[in-house]
């Protein structure tokens, strides 16, 4: 019983090391729109699905999985692995935005859980699965979605800093040129032009953009959609 209990420990964390490596998909279920991961194994499954206000999470092992299709599929008999493999091209052509015209899927709400609801079709018979999800723990949440979404931020808010750094040291030089009454010379001058030839230019992030412009000797960056963050002699002053 206890080498039973490792072993099942064992395939759940491998289910679960998995599902981390696994991208998040948009995905539209009952004219919803969801973000959602899934990964498959050979005893067993989980799926992570959010709406971006709730977090919803199922991990069946192979006893839940054969359990859950006798009771959902009466006609059909079925060993578990064929089942994972039918779940598995089910759902993940629907995550890739290509699910089958055969199958349809509809989301029910119960008590806070959320059940993703799947029809189709397995060896010529109707097939039905019920994904029977419950509030994400706090840990799985973090994991999968705070401390990724904290990561990118930092890498995208350090690139930012490094690129307002060079676009004031520019400024600046500009600067100095105008202020000692300096003429540029040809050389200068294309150099300078081909400086400038980059603006507007764009830096994104999944779910962010900032547009860097040039207005007169200075430097405006904006977000998508908001106004200019700032401004200071010569050059961009991002508040974080």
């Amino acid at each position: 019983r206890d080498l039973f209990v490792l072993l099942q420990m064992e395939r759940s964390e491998e289910l679960e090391s998995g599902l981390l490596t696994q991208p998040w998909a948009s995905v539209c279920f009952d004219e919803s729109t969801f973000i959602a991961k899934a990964c498959f194994g050979d005893t067993g499954y989980t799926l992570l699905i959010s709406d971006l206000s709730g977090v919803w999470y199922e991990s069946a092992d192979a006893e839940a999985v054969g359990q859950r299709s006798k009771e959902l599929n009466k006609r059909l008999t079925a060993p578990v692995s064929s089942v994972l493999q039918r779940l598995h091209g089910l759902l993940s052509p629907a995550l890739a935005g290509q699910p089958h015209a055969a199958t349809s899927f509809s989301c029910q709400r119960p008590a806070g859980g959320l059940t993703l609801r799947v029809r189709s079709e397995l060896s010529g018979l109707p097939f039905y699965w019920d994904f029977r999800c419950s509030p994400a723990p706090v840990a799985t949440v973090c994991r999968h979605l705070v401390r990724p979404l904290i990561r990118m931020s930092l890498a995208l808010q350090h690139q930012v800093r490094e690129l307002t750094s060079l676009l004031l040291r520019k400024d600046a030089e500009i600067e100095d040129y105008r202020e000692s009454g300096a003429t540029l010379s040809r050389g200068e001058e294309a150099q300078a032009a081909s400086w400038h030839a980059p603006f507007p230019l764009a830096i994104t992030q999944p779910g962010l953009c900032f547009m860097f412009s040039r207005s007169g000797s200075k430097t405006v960056a904006r977000r998508l959609g908001s106004s200019p963050l700032g401004t200071v002699r010569g050059g961009t002053a991002l508040d974080w």
